[in-house]
């Protein structure tokens, strides 16, 4: 089945660059131009731009020209879109969406979208609990601080 993979989640300080990507599985990837599109808490969809991974062809909207740049690698079927000059305004969900220009003109199939958070804040390490053996009694030497 058509399939539209995208990472869950990036963090990315300001002033960096970020390229993040979309890798099309279940159909003929040349085929179908891929869309990108912007969503941010609370507000409406934005259209950043679309790539023909046929011919490379590219068009964008006019607000996202000098920060979005859509390249595709054929070879592994996988879209990619690199975002520039990155602000608290950059942090969104992101997401790729496959166009059907020969039949039914729309976005036919979504990718889970990448949420991108823009910040100097560093991730936090998650949290990991030692595993205790029910077979065993409880020790100091099971325990971590």
């Amino acid at each position: 089945q058509v399939q539209l993979q995208q990472p869950g989640a990036e963090l990315v300080k300001p002033g960096a660059s970020v390229k993040l990507s979309c890798k099309a599985s279940g159909y003929t990837f040349t085929s179908y131009w891929m869309h990108w599109v912007k969503q941010r808490p609370g507000r409406g969809l934005e259209w950043i731009g679309r790539i023909d991974p046929n011919s490379g062809g590219t068009k964008y909207n006019e607000k996202f020209k000098s920060k979005a740049t859509l390249t595709v690698d054929k070879p592994s079927s996988t879209a990619y879109m690199q975002l520039s000059s990155l602000t608290s305004e950059d942090s969104a969900v992101y997401y790729c969406a496959r166009y059907d220009y020969y039949g039914s003109s729309y976005f036919d199939y979504w990718g889970q979208g990448t949420t991108l958070t823009v910040s100097s804040e560093s991730q936090p390490f998650p949290n990991v609990f030692p595993l205790v053996s029910c077979e065993s009694p409880l020790s100091d030497k099971n325990l971590v601080a």
